[in-house]
């Protein structure tokens, strides 16, 4: 049976509404899974519930992950308030709800822009607030459209899972963010740099399958055979779990 996957939701604020970018859903099904938008909510029994009918998790895009999650964790580093992050409290809590309660089970994870630099700031690491005022780069990491195209080049580290997955040193890859990691979580170990230092893929070696890219597969699974091989490894995994 196809793997059921859930999608956290993309959230319009100003719009009241949310939505989904069709990448995510088309990058799954035609990895053999069953995408499904989750609802926004806080609310950890109801998060429980509907994981119960997942095999796997994905973190997509959008706001900047709250500075109240990792702040505690930053050194010689001033936060101030007046900076310009944009956030969604709600969608915080419920992923940090969500995170925990997938991690419990052993359900595997992927996370994807936004999703990297959540689970990273979730599990104990911190976070580039803003890019190009915090870590100025000639490398291009806000390209302008068509996003499907390659922006620049990680390296990707020997002896991880991407690179038994791919059996490639180097990758081109698109991207498109206002925040980063900076520390990595303790628990975490990168998969992929780029040229200017910047962590692009982690994973938790003592996990199932718990990977978060910086680029977007959404968008260039249709053009790029590696963005449909990470899709295809998330899926095998979460085909492979046992709904706890």
């Amino acid at each position: 049976m196809k793997p059921v996957i859930g999608l956290m939701p993309l959230v319009d604020v100003e719009r009241e509404s949310l939505w989904m970018l069709p990448g995510y859903m088309k990058g799954i099904e035609l990895a053999g899974g069953i995408p499904v938008m989750l609802p926004l909510t806080s609310n950890k029994e109801d998060i429980e519930e509907l994981l119960k009918n997942c095999k796997g998790l994905l973190f997509t895009g959008g706001q900047d992950v709250s500075p109240e999650i990792y702040i505690k964790n930053l050194k010689n580093d001033t936060f101030n308030r007046e900076e310009t992050i944009i956030c969604c409290g709600e969608r915080d809590e419920m992923e940090l709800a969500s995170l925990k309660c997938a991690m419990e089970k052993d359900m595997p994870v992927l996370g994807i822009c936004r999703g990297i630099q959540f689970i990273n700031a979730a599990l104990g690491g911190t976070l580039y607030r803003d890019l190009p005022s915090q870590h100025p780069s000639a490398v291009c990491h806000r390209q302008a459209p068509p996003y499907n195209k390659p922006a620049h080049s990680v390296k990707v580290a020997k002896d991880t899972p991407l690179y038994e997955l791919l059996g490639r040193e180097s990758l081109e890859v698109n991207s498109y963010h206002h925040q980063a990691v900076k520390d990595i979580a303790p628990s975490l170990a990168p998969m992929a740099l780029s040229a200017d230092g910047l962590v692009e893929a982690v994973y938790k070696p003592d996990y199932s399958f718990l990977w978060a890219l910086q680029w977007h597969p959404e968008f260039s699974f249709e053009t790029d055979e590696n963005s449909r091989e990470i899709f295809r490894a998330f899926v095998k995994a979460a085909s492979g779990y046992d709904i706890k």
